[in-house]
């Protein structure tokens, strides 16, 4: 198992940006695809990005793309979220999660909270209006 630590999180205006980092400890890091998901005020937790174990494969939610790029440093243990152009529909709790090793990189099996195995605690993003 890998211990995972989001960090962060925190209240920006729409429009602006924020750069979440998640922290792997206990395992070894780069044999597990880590993927971001968020979890709104009154709904379902939702996919956001995956990335593969090295890095060299990235996947995201329509959501997401064009607006958040998703990376990792496998000499450090941290795969980072960075996000642009924040609306307030953003507003959520942000977790990252690893999934088994040598897992394959599947892309519609990643989207499904199922596939991971190991979650962190979260980190609340907030954008105004």
């Amino acid at each position: 198992q890998v211990q995972l630590v989001e960090s962060g999180g925190g209240l920006v205006q729409a429009g602006g940006s924020l750069r979440l980092s998640c922290a792997g400890s206990g395992g070894t890091f780069s044999s597990y695809i880590v993927g971001w998901f968020r979890q709104g005020p009154g709904t379902e937790r939702e996919f956001v990005a995956a990335i593969s174990s090295s890095g060299g494969r990235t996947y995201y939610a329509d959501s997401a793309k064009g607006r958040f790029t998703i990376s990792r440093d496998n000499r450090q243990n941290t795969v980072a979220l960075q996000m642009t152009s924040l609306k307030p529909e953003d507003t959520a709790v942000y977790y990252c999660a690893a999934t088994g090793p040598s897992d394959a990189f599947i892309s519609f099996r990643l989207m499904r909270s199922t596939a991971y195995r190991d979650w962190g605690q979260g980190t609340q993003v907030s954008v105004s209006s």
